[in-house]
């Protein structure tokens, strides 16, 4: 059975920014999504977690990781359709080192912030 994703009033989605970016990083990978927030979907996502960039990268966890995801993640945005994200920062995510490398390089391959 499939549950579908919750449907928010119109008065809530209008003040909603469509796509959020979300990053996470632990100390083995680095994961980076976009979420449609109108509907509680993930539109597109990357991470070094994936097998078929495992073998290109050199560490799964630096720097040097997030720039190729944020790359990759913006490839995907483009292909889907998706112009402009906007940033959503956890508490204790501040906009240096990975969280820096992976925005600048999703501007980089042509998406937006709002």
């Amino acid at each position: 059975m499939v549950i579908p994703p919750p449907v928010r009033p119109e008065r809530i989605t209008k003040f909603l920014k469509p796509y959020v970016l979300k990053m996470h990083f632990t100390n083995k990978y680095v994961t980076a999504q976009v979420i449609h927030s109108p509907t509680a979907t993930v539109a597109s996502a990357a991470s070094s977690q994936e097998k078929s960039l495992r073998s290109s990268m050199e560490n799964t966890r630096d720097v040097a990781a997030a720039s190729k995801i944020g790359k990759i993640l913006g490839e995907r945005l483009l292909v889907t359709g998706v112009p402009a994200v906007s940033v959503f920062l956890k508490r204790d995510q501040k906009y240096h080192g990975k969280v820096k490398t992976v925005i600048d390089s999703l501007t980089e391959a042509g998406i937006k912030l709002v």
